[in-house]
């Protein structure tokens, strides 16, 4: 995981009443008889944004879904990320109420088992566009094993190969065992890669109240917001054949792509739904989606050049590795101090050591995390890390250098060390044989190792070794 930096919560703006819009009229004949049968809907108008104009938009506002924007998606569970729900065309997974579209992920049993449905819609083929700015409103559920997702995938997803040669780009995830995060990645390669910005609110939880989440695609850049405030800018993908040349950039971005919208349950990331999930409050609530273009976009642009970081003097490719510097431990300078999934604890410099203390270990390896980025990864070359560490009481922790630009791949494998007592000295080799990376992570992870017990670090080293 990768959080890029820590926002206040902001109160969300909008219209919580709005009517659909449709890329398309119905015939003279389709508006007469509609007129005989329904009261007319009062038609909301979309914000103006200044220097664009208003592709198409949805304020979901009528009572049901427009299908001149919408398709729902039928997919049987296991389809994909190991999920476990059905997503149905079902009026009971997929409806409009109260100026929302309501995704509701429900939960019954079949053949003995439990059983659960859900709601996905995208506007493939009917409102595809190639670059812009999507803007949509949402409330998400809380509960674990729930995963709602805005998100876009190319209109032919076998124009540059199939995913991640394709490209996806997620404008918003939250998990609902964790509903104080939000996630915002682009999925891009072969070999996959992805980058992604994270924002963790300070007070209430994007699961309280209605969120606005925003993202720029332009030819060169792409942007993440959340209500107005960017939090992630990307400009470096690419994307090839596994073995062959990358193709003329910026692909796969440079292509129609469609908006989909769903709650998943369950899945590789947000694990299983257990008993405290309530599925009575299992609905993720789109207030609105708009969709905005400049009036022209300069598509000769070029990838930029690739920066990596250079060694110290004494080789060492850490900075403040004897921590003879404070630093603010929240920001991406140096060292970042990170929490997730349940974990709680602090971690501070002092007297050449890094102190990090646990009051709550979390439910994955990661909850409790100290990390530095912009580790200079070149393949053939051999690397070493080195530190010194020890803890109030005998406790494990994990140590490895990771990828998250490149699917979270390990250049150094997760390796699990006990820490005793005394001031000890860890050490451990390996050889890049991956792609070249600009962006390896070091990472100390504490989090779910059954201990608590404070952990002392000291000189840590990456460096590169030779024969």
């Amino acid at each position: 995981m990768k959080k890029m930096r820590i926002l206040a919560a902001l109160a969300a703006t909008g219209l919580l009443t709005a009517c659909g819009t449709t890329v398309s009229q119905p015939d003279e004949a389709s508006q007469t008889a509609a007129q005989t049968t329904e009261a007319p809907v009062t038609k909301t108008e979309a914000p103006d944004i200044d220097g664009y104009n208003l592709l198409w938009h949805d304020e979901f506002d009528g009572t049901a879904l427009d299908e001149s924007i919408w398709n729902r998606e039928l997919r049987e569970p296991g389809w994909t990320n190991e999920e476990l729900q059905e997503y149905t065309a079902s009026d009971d997974n997929i409806f409009l109420r109260d100026g929302c579209l309501v995704l509701k992920g429900i939960k019954t049993e079949k053949d003995g088992k439990d059983y659960y449905t859900s709601g996905k819609v995208n506007s493939q083929n009917k409102t595809d566009f190639t670059y812009g700015k999507v803007v949509a409103r949402a409330k998400v559920p809380e509960g674990q094993g729930l995963w709602p997702a805005i998100w876009m995938m190319p209109q032919d997803e076998g124009h540059y190969g199939q995913w991640p040669k394709c490209g996806e780009i997620d404008i918003m995830e939250v998990l609902g065992s964790a509903t104080e995060t939000a996630y915002g990645t682009v999925h891009y390669g072969e070999p996959h890669a992805e980058q992604q910005g994270t924002v963790v609110l300070d007070s209430g939880t994007f699961a309280s109240d209605f969120h606005e989440y925003s993202v720029e695609w332009e030819p060169g850049e792409m942007r993440w917001y959340i209500d107005g405030e960017c939090y992630l800018t990307v400009n470096d993908w690419f994307t090839a054949v596994q073995g062959e040349d990358e193709k003329p950039y910026p692909a796969p971005f440079d292509q129609p792509f469609f908006v989909q919208m769903n709650l998943a349950v369950g899945g590789t990331w947000p694990g299983n739904p257990d008993d405290s999930t309530d599925f009575d409050k299992a609905e993720f609530e789109i207030d609105y989606v708009r969709v905005y273009q400049k009036p022209e976009y300069d598509t000769n642009v070029k990838k930029p050049e690739v920066a990596y970081r250079e060694a110290l003097e004494d080789g060492n490719f850490i900075y403040n590795g004897d921590f003879a510097e404070a630093e603010d431990l929240t920001d991406e300078e140096n060292w970042n101090f990170l929490l997730f999934e349940g974990g709680k604890g602090a971690a501070e410099i002092k007297d050449n050591t890094m102190i990090i203390t646990t009051e709550d270990e979390g439910t994955v390896d990661y909850s409790v995390q100290l990390v530095q980025r912009e580790m200079p990864m070149i393949k053939g070359k051999k690397y070493r890390v080195t530190f010194d560490a020890w803890a109030d009481e005998e406790r494990d922790i994990i140590v490895c250098v990771s990828a998250p630009n490149a699917g979270w791949i390990r250049y150094l494998q997760d390796t699990t060390l006990t820490v005793p007592t005394e001031k000890t000295t860890f050490t451990y080799d390996f050889e890049m044989k991956d792609k070249n990376d600009p962006f390896g992570r070091l990472e100390f992870n504490l989090g779910h190792r059954g201990s608590t017990a404070t952990v002392y670090i000291q000189n840590v080293r990456l460096e590169e070794i030779t024969e």
